[in-house]
């Protein structure tokens, strides 16, 4: 660009101009409401933070790591932050309660939205081996029916099972972590998955193009049409944008599991069977409700848990503080205990989050930005130059 501008000027001599530039700026007015959160340096080995003044909805300071030190020293120089928004972590609560008591803080609503939902997916896997009998079909089925595809995942979930077992018999005879990992060769996240029983879906599933027409689908093949070409006709004029292959493939294992009188599809994860309870169970089809029906009478602790979520939900949308120690009260004991203890343990940051205008969700847009920027420099961005094009170009 600068040879079509007929300036001579290397790539070296523009992020000297650009470091020079953000040197002789003057300082940014004091923030008193900030939004605080970590970025990877490199992805699994080094962090560091980034700071928003949120009123202004600018960067302003971007720190070399997350440690607990380096951001109570950065809070010390900043008395007047009254403001702190910031994930569930511990890192920055318990920096924030030391070196800046004199601030709120506010715990992010997104993060806690998608906790909840986590904890009651964990809640659904640790059922799973007990919803799985019941949602069973009494005869077996024949190998033979099955596609080539529902072949590759049984055996490799028979494999996973296989390895599954190999590190639960491990564990139980008090075996290191480590010393499971070298002898089994797997990560240590993922025998941590195993030990706590998040390890054990048959199938892993994916999203498809489909799922929000699957109701549509059912009442159209409940209604009579068979034929995956009228089918894709009747989607395609009410919106659906993919191809005819999607639709006929799905109709072919319809009309292949009305033959055999078995229930369309393979034994349900545990993220199929916790979208049924929630976002589905008022418009999903009838097999869903057949599902769910079962789950009531087998595990009639998901529905409570369910509840709980909804109830938490709601009251995080209402902005209704009051509901919060009722919620934790009736929370402590079942499926969201662990999630319930972890609110409880950060009670004044979420009261912030229901009953405070901030959040992080600035913070977030500024670390995209961010991210975007590093990738363009090609690894040239380090410390200063970050600082440079985004705190003084704010």
């Amino acid at each position: 660009m600068m040879a079509r501008l007929a300036a001579p000027w290397s790539k070296d001599t523009l992020l000297r101009a650009v470091r020079r530039e953000a040197a002789t700026a003057g300082a940014a007015p004091a923030a008193t409401v900030i939004g605080i959160d970590d970025f990877a340096w490199r992805r699994g080995h080094s962090y560091g933070s980034i700071v928003v003044d949120l009123e202004r909805r600018t960067v302003i300071d971007i720190l070399p790591d997350r440690q607990r030190g380096t951001v109570m020293a950065w809070l010390r120089e900043n008395r007047q932050v009254r403001i702190i928004c910031r994930d569930r972590g511990p890192g920055y609560g318990s920096a924030a309660a030391e070196a800046a008591p004199q601030a709120r803080q506010v715990a992010d609503r997104w993060h806690l939205f998608e906790n909840a939902s986590a904890a009651f997916l964990a809640a659904v896997r640790s059922e799973l081996p007990r919803l799985r009998k019941a949602l069973s079909p009494e005869t077996p089925v024949d190998p033979e029916t099955w596609s080539k595809a529902e072949r590759i995942q049984r055996e490799a979930a028979a494999t996973r099972e296989a390895v599954n077992s190999q590190v639960l018999a491990l564990a139980a005879q008090g075996v290191p972590l480590k010393a499971i990992a070298r002898t089994t060769g797997l990560s240590r996240q993922t025998i941590r998955k195993i030990a706590r029983g998040q390890r054990h879906d048959m199938f892993r599933t994916r999203q498809s193009s489909l799922d929000p027409w699957l109701v549509r689908l059912e009442a159209e093949w409940t209604g009579g049409c068979r034929v995956g070409a009228e089918l894709w006709r009747r989607l395609r004029a009410s919106g659906f944008a993919d191809s005819l292959r999607v639709v006929g493939e799905w109709a072919t294992r319809r009309r292949r599991d009305d033959r055999l009188g078995q229930a369309a599809g393979p034994s349900p994860s545990a993220r199929t069977i916790a979208r049924g309870l929630t976002v589905e169970r008022d418009s999903a089809s009838a097999r869903i409700a057949l599902v769910n029906a079962t789950i009531e009478t087998v595990a009639p602790d998901l529905i409570t848990a369910r509840d709980l979520m909804d109830r938490f939900h709601a009251m995080m949308r209402s902005r209704d503080v009051a509901r919060l120690e009722p919620w934790i009260a009736s929370a402590k004991e079942g499926k969201l205990a662990s999630f319930a203890a972890g609110v409880e343990a950060d009670k004044d940051a979420v009261a912030a989050a229901i009953t405070e205008p901030w959040s992080s969700g600035q913070v977030e847009g500024k670390i995209n930005r961010l991210k975007l920027i590093k990738r363009q420099m090609f690894g040239r961005a380090n410390l200063d130059l970050l600082k440079a094009r985004l705190v003084v170009a704010a």
